[in-house]
């Protein structure tokens, strides 16, 4: 009898007292491209997109840097487009790219970094970025502690955007627990409010 009833097992629980990445939340929107060997695909957060059916012209940036972004190679491609004319828009006079995998990427010139993995005896190191794209600013790698979370948005607000120095009105911080595989966020206006709500606020 049991046999004709699907076994469901319990997930494994992550460990709290982690590691954990805290970036910067940058306020833009939504991108991926993804690299498969069918061809590259542009996307917002809930569509594919093209350049004369676009997002504030991302896919139009894609399609003018597409042998660049072949580097990326394959795999979906997660980051944020932002800068002129997008929401803050953080004083840019051009939007970018910026992606949020801090620990596969390093940008284009930085020093690569190396991470332990789940498995104590791998090591995985990051991989230069194409020129033309931007990283997600680190502000904080280490055990997870919501003090660390709290103290890192405070120096954030006090010394503003990291991604864009001298703006002084950054969004807030992306919290990654990374034996848990999660992403968090906490802003400073607004966070204990649903996104679909703020609409609403006049």
């Amino acid at each position: 009898m049991t046999n004709e009833v699907e076994f469901k097992s319990f997930r494994k629980i992550a460990r709290l007292s982690r590691d954990m990445v805290i970036t910067e939340k940058l306020d833009g929107t939504n991108a991926q491209i993804l690299i498969n060997e069918h061809g590259t695909y542009v996307g917002s957060r809930n569509r594919w997109i093209l350049p004369n059916d676009d997002n504030y012209g991302f896919a139009a940036w894609v399609a003018d840097h597409l042998e660049e972004l072949q580097q990326l190679g394959p795999g979906h491609h997660f980051g944020e487009w932002w800068g002129k004319g997008i929401n803050r828009g953080y004083g840019l006079s051009e939007k970018r790219f910026s992606l949020f995998n801090t620990r596969r990427w390093h940008a284009y010139d930085d020093t690569p970094k190396t991470y332990p993995t789940q498995d104590p005896r791998i090591s995985t190191t990051t991989t230069e970025l194409p020129q033309c794209c931007h990283l997600v600013p680190v502000l904080y790698e280490g055990p997870f502690d919501t003090n660390y979370v709290n103290s890192t948005l405070t120096l954030l607000g006090a010394t503003g955007s990291k991604a864009a120095p001298g703006f002084d009105d950054p969004e807030g911080v992306v919290v990654f627990h990374v034996a848990a595989n999660m992403l968090f966020k906490k802003t400073f206006k607004n966070d204990g409010m649903p996104k679909s709500k703020l609409g609403e606020i006049k």
